[in-house]
């Protein structure tokens, strides 16, 4: 075995995944197979580890394994314009989740205005208006 081989154990540590997740991987064929020794150990280079790493990255940013699968093939035109319609994709859905976080984060911040205000008029005697609010939508049953 060579420096630029590794066994499964130290590809899943430096990697960050589980022995198990490099097997899925390479069943998956997200992970070129693995060269293999005469007792038919895997056998990984440092091109492994960083496709995992990539793998695992374009999962955090929401990428399914088939999409990932998509991005790794490598074609010509046609797989260019399919990478190019998923991250559209990905990123008018991505646009969707940031507006309803910005509609969500000015409503906490109306709500805390409204809290503010309320204790800055009534002190020790406030009524929470946000409580308030919940309690009476809340009764309309």
């Amino acid at each position: 075995m060579s420096n630029t081989e590794l066994k499964i154990g130290e590809v899943a540590v430096r990697a960050g995944v589980s022995v198990d997740a490099l097997r899925y991987y390479e069943r998956m064929k997200l992970l070129p197979p693995a060269l293999r020794t005469s007792g038919g150990f895997r056998l990984f280079t440092h091109e492994h580890i960083e496709r995992v790493k990539f793998i695992k990255q374009a999962q955090e940013l929401g990428f399914s394994l088939e999409e990932i699968k998509g991005l790794l093939a490598t074609g010509g035109a046609d797989e260019c314009r399919k990478v190019r319609n998923l991250l559209r994709l990905k990123l008018s859905e991505l646009d969707d989740r940031l507006k309803v976080m910005k509609d969500f984060r000015r409503l906490l911040a109306r709500q805390l205005s409204a809290c503010d205000t309320e204790l800055e008029q009534h002190g020790e005697s406030a009524c929470c208006p946000v409580v308030l609010g919940i309690k009476s939508t809340g009764s309309h049953d």
